[in-house]
């Protein structure tokens, strides 16, 4: 070889070096097939990345949910994606943010504790929600509180005696003032918080993104104690606890393994999901039930030469139901991760409250395996083809009939509700399709039932690039499951911006003659209950003046869940993934008064 073609080569071995160390050149290889427009796996789009402080986005690739692809890269290389991505600018709250003066003392009446009560039903009463299906139209919003550095507002008000607790998708978890929005307290937990929190024994509980569980003076926000649910790496904490006669009950989910295994040389998997028992007073466990009953052991090999394990998966997105007549919990499951199957994927699942015992479970689709890879560029770790996912991410709601009878509603991402029998361990009494079903779910993140004997569920039908296809709100009655009345989405205002659907996966809350429920596309929306007509509509999709200085816009709501207490409704919007970021909680009164 010459001496000019040996030059040739060294210059673009290191032309192909500097490349690959460019941050720009390194998003593109190691990130950007799963931040595309209209990902499956529901990762940021760069111009929300673009809005995350640098240091979130390294946090992500460090320790957060983006850590398998981190583990890829050198520490210089996750910095330098981080810095070219996200901005140096942090928005931090003044002083003039926190309240002036100590909480007053305010009455029981209004309040709205944890997720919801503990049947599920996700109705409140005519006397604590302070709001009327003639009040209801004149709501207009009061105030609006903003989280500094994030681009998702996925978490779930609990409002308990004049304060509001919520947290943040950086682990920020606020004390706020109901009325006014000033700030009491704030606490950094150690990773994302998106449950709603439990409020009891003069102590705030909830989970985070890491797989923790906390208990917070609530007065002061100081730690009291500080656990973890489930030893795996990659468990993480999406449903809200529950507490009941001194007992926190946790579900545990394994959304950070099934990312996971987007990467070949992933070993997939291992997780299993729970259901966990703690002492509400220090923490301690009193038990815990695996739902996938062998732990995983090696399978075989995929066709990277990478190790494969299974059984597993069967994860608890959503916050159990509690039969206090009965001391059974109710938890509604997911998919396996690997093969092999197993019996209580896609199921419910009913357990002793005072041991964890299994007593019954009711699958309603067998064979049901599912990770990110199937819908990502390499579906290596994609153990069941073709994709079914019908996993059960939403709470089941228990209601009675009358004559002793009861009924369990529950439904899927596969489109169909059931309703199930919890005294004759789960059996089948009617299902009901109302919705195509998919990946993005027919169903997502919940329904609710008002004491008329009616079930309001919400229909996603996510379809990326089409920003008019899905959504609509579905009256069911409870005993047959007959159709009431369907309301349709209406047509997205913001069809041209990337993100927007009229997809509805929303958890739905109800009072006495009106149902709401937030959508994709920024709106939330009440629905009077007799005939589904729209009452009250708000786009959240614009930018607000905040009480705590912060600037704030709202965007997608999706998995969060609108919270009336006290005659006000709070709402946080903005989820970034696929569909549109925002940072702001929205809270609204009759008149703005």
């Amino acid at each position: 070889m010459s001496i000019t073609a040996r030059l040739l080569l060294i210059s673009l071995i290191t032309a192909r070096i500097a490349a690959a160390q460019a941050p720009d050149a390194l998003f593109q290889s190691r990130c950007a097939s799963c931040h595309a427009a209209g990902n499956g796996v529901g990762a940021p789009l760069p111009e929300t990345l673009r809005q995350m402080s640098w240091q979130a986005v390294l946090a992500a690739l460090e320790t957060g949910k983006m850590k398998p692809v981190g583990d890829n890269l050198s520490a210089t290389e996750r910095e330098a994606i981080a810095k070219s991505l996200g901005t140096a600018v942090l928005n931090p709250m003044p002083p003039s943010a926190k309240c002036s003066a100590a909480p007053q003392r305010a009455s029981a009446t209004g309040n709205w504790n944890g997720w919801a009560d503990a049947a599920n039903t996700r109705f409140q009463p005519a006397r604590q929600a302070g709001l009327t299906r003639q009040t209801t139209p004149k709501l207009q919003l009061k105030w609006a509180f903003g989280f500094p550095g994030v681009t998702t507002a996925f978490g779930v008000a609990s409002v308990v005696d004049g304060k509001v607790f919520l947290g943040a998708a950086d682990g920020s978890v606020y004390s706020l003032d109901a009325k006014s929005g000033c700030l009491y307290w704030t606490y950094a937990a150690a990773a994302g918080v998106r449950v709603s929190p439990a409020i009891g024994n003069g102590l705030v509980y909830f989970g985070d993104l890491r797989g923790n569980v906390y208990a917070l003076d609530a007065g002061t926000g100081a730690l009291r104690w500080k656990t973890r649910a489930d030893e795996h790496p990659l468990a993480v904490i999406t449903g809200s606890p529950k507490l009941e006669a001194g007992r926190l009950y946790v579900p545990v989910s394994g959304r950070d393994e099934s990312l996971a295994a987007t990467s070949p040389t992933y070993e997939c998997c291992t997780f299993r999901g729970s259901v966990v028992s703690l002492d509400a007073a220090t923490g301690n466990r009193i038990w815990r039930t695996y739902l996938v009953q062998e732990e995983a052991r090696v399978t075989g090999q995929n066709k990277a030469g990478t190790k494969t394990w299974g059984p597993s998966g069967v994860a608890v997105w959503s916050s159990p139901t509690l039969d206090l007549q009965n001391k059974v919990i109710y938890a509604g499951t997911g998919v396996n991760y690997s093969n092999p199957p197993t019996n209580m994927s896609d199921a419910i699942v009913a357990l002793e409250m005072d041991s964890g015992r299994i007593l019954w479970s009711r699958q309603f689709t067998e064979n049901d395996g599912w990770t990110f890879a199937c819908i990502g560029q390499d579906k290596t770790n994609c153990p069941w083809d073709p994709v079914v996912d019908s996993d059960l991410g939403n709470s089941g709601i228990l209601r009675p009939l009358g004559s002793g009878k009861r009924i369990l509603i529950a439904s899927d991402k596969g489109g169909t509700v059931y309703g199930i029998d919890p005294d004759r361990e789960g059996a089948i009494v009617w299902n009901k399709k109302i919705a195509r079903g998919g990946i993005f779910g027919g169903t997502m993140w919940g329904g609710a039932s008002d004491d008329q004997g009616v079930a309001y569920i919400g229909i996603s039908d996510f379809t990326a690039g089409k920003p008019e296809v899905g959504g609509g709100l579905i009256a069911l009655q409870l005993a047959t499951g007959m159709q009431l009345w369907m309301t349709k989405a209406p047509t997205p205002a913001c069809a041209g911006v990337p993100g927007c659907s009229a997809a509805q996966p929303a958890p739905v809350t109800v009072i006495p003659g009106v149902a709401v429920l937030g959508s994709w596309d920024g709106h939330i929306r009440a629905y009077e209950t007799k005939t589904g007509a729209i009452i009250w509509d708000f786009d959240t999709v614009q930018d607000f003046q905040t009480v705590n200085g912060v600037k704030a816009r709202g965007g997608s709501i999706n998995s969060m869940a609108p919270v009336i207490a006290g005659g006000m409704l709070y709402i946080t919007s903005g989820y970034s993934g696929n569909a549109m970021p925002g940072n702001v909680l929205l809270a609204f009164s009759v008149d703005g008064k």
